[in-house]
C-alpha cells in the first residue's frame, strides 16, 4: 500500500506493529556504540554504530520515502551532509551553484572544496541561460537552492534537470526551505537531495542534524563507504529526536505557511517594509514556478526595511519572537542575514545578491498569528 506523504512522517513507507521490541510505538533509542555478534561471520545487521545502528536507520528510512531516494544517511549536521556531498566528487571537479546560497554552503565549498581542488561557479539559477554558460568541460554537477537562501529565488527544477542530461552532470538540489512534505526534488529528476535536518525536519530548535539522499543505485555503495569512514554519523539520541519531530511535520508545516502567508500581506502594507520576499505572494516573480514543482510555499520570508535603523530596532524590540540564526522550529525566528548566516560571503557578493543592512530573514513558527502580528507592530512602531 502507497502512504501519502502525511503518513509518511509517521512510519515512512510501511508500517509494521511488531517492528520494535516489546511491541514499543515509539523508536527505541538504541544507545550503544557496540552490537555483539550471534557467531563468527554472522551479525544481526548491525555491528557498529558509526556504520549503522536501529535508531538511525529508521530515520534514514522515513527521509527515503519521504523522498523517493533509493537511500538516506543522517548525519551529525547540515553541513556534515555536504561535506559528504562534496567527497562523492572527484578533484578537479567543477559546479555551478545557485548564487543566493546559504553562507555556510558557500563557506565549505570556498574552503574546505577548493583544498580538494573543486571549483565552483555561482550564477543566478533561475535563469536557466546563465547556467548552461558557466557549464564547462570539468563541470560535474549542479547545486541548486530553491527557494534560495535568503532572498527566495525559485529555480526550475526541470529545466535544470534537462541541462544535467544534456551535459551528463548529476542535479544536487537542498531542499531544507521546503522540506519533502512541500517539494521532492527527486521527482523532477535531482540525483542528490541534501537537508538540514536541524531545521523543518526536526521542528524544535533542540537538534542538529543533516541528511544526504540519493537517487543513483551507483551512488549507494560510494556514499554509505564514506560515510562509514569519516564518521559522520547521526547519534542514536539525535536520530530519535528528529524522527518524533517529523510526526508533526506536515501539521507544523501547515500551520507555518498559513501564518506565514498572513504575515507577508501585512508587511507589504507597513510604510517602513519597502519589499517582501515570498513564494506565496503571487507577484513572486518564481510563483508559477513553484507552484508547479511545489506543494505550498513553505514559511520562510525575507523583507527589507526603509533603513538600516528600523531592521536594528525591529531585531531589538520583538518579544515574542527571537532575534535567533536558524529556522523551521515551532518558534519564530527574525534574523541579519548580513551578519548571521551570510556574515562569511564576500561583502561584495553579499550586497550584490541584496543582502544589506536593510534586509531580514523570518522563519515562521506556530504560535497564534494575531499574537504575532501584534510582535511585528510594536516593533515597528
Amino acid at each position: 500500500m502507497a502512504y501519502r506523504i502525511e503518513t509518511k512522517c509517521i512510519c515512512g513507507e510501511e508500517h509494521r506493529s511488531d517492528a520494535h521490541p516489546f511491541g514499543a510505538v515509539a523508536t527505541p533509542i538504541f544507545q550503544t556504540a557496540t552490537f555483539s555478534h550471534p557467531g563468527i561471520g554472522k551479525s544481526t545487521g548491525y555491528d557498529y554504530t558509526r556504520a549503522s545502528n536501529p535508531t538511525r536507520a529508521e530515520l534514514e528510512q522515513v527521509i527515503s520515502s519521504m523522498e523517493g531516494a533509493l537511500d538516506t544517511v543522517a548525519c551529525a549536521s547540515g553541513m556534515a551532509a555536504i561535506g559528504l556531498c562534496l567527497e562523492l566528487f572527484e578533484p578537479g571537479s567543477h559546479f555551478v551553484c545557485s548564487e543566493d546560497l546559504y553562507g555556510g554552503s558557500v563557506r565549505i565549498f570556498e574552503t574546505v572544496g577548493k583544498t580538494r581542488n573543486l571549483s565552483f561557479t555561482y550564477v543566478n539559477t533561475s535563469h536557466q541561460e546563465q547556467v548552461e554558460q558557466a557549464i564547462t568541460d570539468k563541470t560535474k554537477a549542479l547545486y541548486i537552492e530553491t527557494p534560495s537562501n535568503p532572498t527566495m529565488e525559485v529555480t526550475d527544477l526541470a529545466e535544470m534537470k534537462r541541462l544535467a542530461d544534456k551535459y551528463n552532470l548529476l542535479l544536487i538540489v537542498d531542499n531544507t526551505f521546503l522540506s519533502p512534505y512541500l517539494q521532492n526534488p527527486i521527482q523532477f529528476g535531482a540525483d542528490i537531495v541534501t537537508h538540514s535536518g536541524t531545521k523543518f525536519l526536526s521542528g524544535h530548535n533542540d537538534t542538529i542534524a543533516g541528511f544526504l539522499s540519493v537517487a543513483r543505485e551507483e551512488l549507494v555503495e560510494p556514499m554509505r563507504y564514506l560515510y562509514k569512514t569519516v564518521g559522520s554519523g547521526l547519534s542514536p539520541f539525535d536520530s530519535y529526536l528528529v524522527l518524533r519531530g517529523i510526526k508533526t511535520l506536515a501539521v507544523r508545516m501547515e500551520r507555518q505557511q498559513s501564518n506565514a502567508l498572513t504575515i507577508a500581506k501585512w508587511l507589504q502594507k507597513q510604510k517602513k517594509i519597502t519589499h517582501v520576499y515570498y513564494v506565496g505572494l503571487l507577484e513572486h516573480p518564481g510563483y508559477d514556478v513553484n507552484l508547479k514543482q511545489a506543494r505550498g510555499f513553505g514559511s520562510m520570508i525575507s523583507f527589507r526595511t526603509d533603513t538600516e535603523q528600523t531592521a536594528r530596532e525591529m531585531l531589538e524590540r520583538v518579544k515574542l519572537i527571537s532575534y535567533a540564526e536558524s529556522l523551521g522550529g515551532v518558534e519564530s525566528l527574525l534574523t541579519y542575514p548580513m551578519l548571521q548566516t551570510h556574515g562569511d560571503v564576500p561583502v561584495e557578493i553579499r550586497e550584490s545578491l541584496g543582502i544589506t543592512e536593510n534586509f531580514l530573514r523570518m522563519s515562521v513558527g506556530i504560535e497564534h498569528i494575531d499574537d504575532l502580528l501584534a510582535d511585528l507592530e510594536q516593533a515597528l512602531a
